[in-house]
């Protein structure tokens, strides 16, 4: 069965770093595009970060310059570093294979004063 398995995230204090993954797992494929979603309390999930099979990525306004998204060789696991981190970081983190529409679990990143 085709899942997105994610990991990192935590707690730390403002200007803190935090490294999340999420791994394709059921299938090797080359999955094409894939993103970084997150959800704060009372808010909509938004878009964070993507990337697509070359690599290129684009990133939300509110964390350019701070996060950066990757993935390893082949294309299974993708990762968003964050550094810098502000308490309005604060979120559910999610990812996400567009093809798919296929979600990670989540997991929470939070980020005190």
């Amino acid at each position: 069965q085709l899942r997105l398995v994610q990991s990192g995230g935590g707690s730390v204090q403002t200007g803190g770093s935090l490294r999340l993954s999420c791994a394709i797992s059921g299938r090797s494929f080359s999955p094409g595009a894939m993103a970084w979603y997150r959800q704060a309390p009372g808010k909509e999930r938004e878009v964070v970060a993507t990337i697509i099979a070359n690599g290129q990525a684009n990133y939300a306004d509110s964390v350019k310059g701070r996060f950066t998204i990757s993935k390893d060789k082949t294309g299974q696991i993708i990762y968003l570093q964050m550094n810098n981190l502000k308490p309005e970081d604060t979120a559910e983190y999610y990812c996400r294979l567009p093809r798919f529409d296929l979600w990670g679990q989540g997991t929470q990143v939070t980020v005190s004063l």
